[in-house]
């Protein structure tokens, strides 16, 4: 069976728990999503509250997270985090 990547226009995602991290960890910035609460809608969990960080992909830096909000969904929160990412790569 082939091996499936999660992507988001055209970028990797990968899930750990209730974090998502998305965009290219060899580049120089990636989104942090933390889902903090959940709701349950016709008996599925989905997210509900969420955190998304604009982080410096290099571990050692002493201000890695560059930009911060909180949404309401995951959907909004990959949003802007792709914004955030696209923006912060072109600059």
């Amino acid at each position: 069976m082939a091996d499936k990547k999660l992507t988001y226009k055209g970028k990797p995602m990968a899930r750990c728990g209730d974090t998502i991290y998305y965009g290219n960890t060899e580049e120089k910035y990636i989104v942090k999503i933390q889902i903090n609460t959940t709701k349950d809608v016709g008996g599925i969990k989905v997210a509900d509250k969420v955190t998304v960080e604009l982080l410096l992909s290099d571990r050692d830096a002493k201000d890695r997270v560059q930009k911060k909000s909180e949404k309401t969904g995951l959907y909004a929160a990959l949003d802007i985090g792709s914004i955030w990412l696209e923006r912060a790569l072109k600059g």
